[in-house]
């Protein structure tokens, strides 16, 4: 077959791999023709794939399938082309899910506007410490056509998955599956929530065992009452409240299970206590529920979720504590890109003088503020929109001190910590949160955050 990869990322290098090896005639079209996109050709044509950068639009001639990369929009003048051709398009996850072997190992999926990556990677030490081959693939970071092809065998995947991968994932059926929470994201891609939500919701589809939603986030259980699962697939719930039957939630600083029990009318089984979860911020225990209901699901016992949540730390530029300066902590959440999740981080610190702004990405402002707006000592704006921010400010907090730094050099940073060091009290947090993507003023979040704890080491030498 006559393959179209589209993208030269991570993922569609990958793909392009992964199928010649399979003895398809695989051709890579990016639209890109930098020096590292030519580097990255130079690569793939030396094991006879075929690269032509600088055209993202024209379906080569004689295309069967295109695979794509998640970030590609369906709108995209290629997958135009390959519908008026008659030619399915589909993405990585898609190609690794039909090229599993018959003796595959089980998929444990997560999906979510936020905390997929976390929640991922502590579903992957709790399966860890219960003594399960695993690793935590897909969106994460590792590609999946890689492990499914790979030499090493596994007894189970914590599968982290995209809207994007599950929109082009149409015949993906996970063992059990979680969506841990829904909020306006994306939606340039998707074109609506509507169509967002159902990209989402494509993970609970075919489940076997257990559908995992937020129950205090109700659109996530709306999408389990939608899906086409498996006879005998179940609802699970997790709460950081009191569980119902069918339920994980907290009873006085304790992780419970109510859901796979005996008798869970009436019975519970302690799984380890909120001081396992690090940090534990509230949204980062919803997360630790979430991974512990996907292992129970697959029969993980009540030890192996303790010491897996014990065991884990989550990655950089997650809520991380970068240092305590005059009696000040500074945290960096850089990966804060959207609103939902400023919302969470801003919700476990009391008071906050808050480094926000960058790309909206469409997102309004507004509920935001007003959330959490008590918390507030003060606010220091940088990026290309924050002046949106600005606005929902002057109408939600007009109370709230706000420094507006008009400068988008990476050097900002570096003014802004000053300028919410002056904002500060002893026993404050600052936290960068933005609640905006980075790519104005950094490569990706990852450089923003360490652009933040350099500015803060700067501070606390006294150089700032």
């Amino acid at each position: 077959m006559k393959v179209t990869v589209a993208g030269l990322g991570v993922s569609g290098v990958s793909a392009a791999r992964a199928l010649a090896g399979l003895g398809a005639e695989v051709t890579v079209v990016d639209g890109g023709d930098s020096d590292q996109h030519r580097a990255r050709a130079a690569e793939l044509e030396r094991e006879d794939i075929r690269v032509r950068l600088g055209d993202a639009e024209t379906l080569p001639a004689g295309t069967g399938l295109v695979v794509t990369s998640p970030g590609w929009q369906p709108s995209s003048p290629l997958f135009a082309a390959a519908a008026a051709a008659g030619v399915d398009v589909v993405g990585d996850v898609e190609i690794a899910w039909r090229l599993r072997g018959p003796d595959a190992a089980p998929w444990l999926a997560i999906t979510g506007t936020n905390g997929k990556t976390t929640t991922t990677r502590m579903l992957a030490s709790i399966l860890s410490a219960a003594g399960l081959r695993t690793t935590a693939v897909g969106n994460i970071g590792t590609p999946i056509i890689d492990v499914v092809l790979g030499d090493e065998t596994y007894d189970v995947l914590a599968v982290e998955l995209s809207s994007y991968q599950l929109h082009w994932a149409p015949s993906l059926r996970a063992h059990s599956a979680a969506v841990l929470n829904l909020a306006p994201d994306h939606l340039d891609w998707h074109g609506s929530m509507e169509a967002y939500a159902a990209d989402k919701g494509r993970v609970y589809e075919g489940n076997t065992v257990a559908c995992v939603y937020n129950a205090e986030d109700k659109a996530t259980e709306h999408l389990v009452r939608e899906a086409d699962v498996e006879e005998g697939c179940r609802a699970i719930g997790f709460t950081l409240g009191t569980p119902g039957p069918s339920q994980l939630g907290v009873v006085d600083g304790i992780l419970v299970d109510r859901a796979f029990v005996q008798n869970r009318q009436k019975n519970a089984q302690e799984l380890a206590e909120v001081s396992d979860v690090f940090p534990p911020a509230p949204h980062n225990i919803a997360n630790a529920l979430a991974a512990a209901a996907l292992a129970r699901a697959f029969g993980v016992e009540p030890k192996a979720v303790r010491d897996g949540l014990k065991a884990f730390r989550p990655d950089a530029h997650r809520i991380e504590h970068v240092a305590d300066v005059a009696s000040v902590a500074y945290v960096d959440d850089s990966k804060a890109t959207n609103t939902h999740a400023a919302e969470a981080s801003l919700a476990a610190y009391d008071p906050i003088v808050w480094i926000a702004g960058g790309l909206a990405k469409g997102a309004s402002f507004d509920e935001l503020v007003q959330r959490s707006a008590k918390r507030l000592r003060g606010v220091v704006l940088i990026g290309a929109e924050r002046h949106l921010i600005a606005e929902a400010l002057a109408r939600h907090a007009p109370e709230v001190p706000v420094v507006d730094l008009d400068r988008t050099d990476t050097g900002a940073m570096s003014a802004a910590v000053r300028e919410a060091a002056g904002l500060a009290r002893p026993g404050d947090t600052v936290l960068l949160a933005p609640a905006c993507a980075s790519m104005d003023m950094f490569a990706n979040y990852n450089k923003r955050g360490e652009a933040f704890a350099e500015a803060v080491r700067e501070l606390a030498a006294g150089r700032a």
